[in-house]
């Protein structure tokens, strides 16, 4: 049996079909955690930034939640706001 010489975790997750699967989650991992921490750093609670959002909690869960792929940038956008950042997308 051949065994496939893969040079990189990248050609490993294309391999198995998960590639995109897994860039997506990673990329809604990293968000959730920013949007935490800076929520950590300014003693917001989900349901302060829900009333700051003018959402609800529920809203605010789905964000936060790395699992949760129905991130909009209009809500990713509001959140970012309303805790004084800004929001930078860039596409390489």
């Amino acid at each position: 049996m051949k065994v496939k010489e893969l040079n990189s975790f990248d050609d490993f997750l294309k391999d198995e079909n998960i590639f995109d699967e897994v860039q997506s989650y990673a990329v809604k991992k990293v968000i959730a955690y920013q949007l935490q921490k800076e929520m950590e750093a300014q003693n917001i609670t989900k349901t302060k930034l829900a009333e700051l959002m003018n959402t609800s909690r529920a809203c605010v869960n789905r964000l936060l939640n790395p699992n949760n792929k129905s991130l909009t940038l209009n809500t990713l956008e509001c959140a970012t706001r309303v805790l004084g950042k800004q929001l930078i997308i860039t596409i390489k």
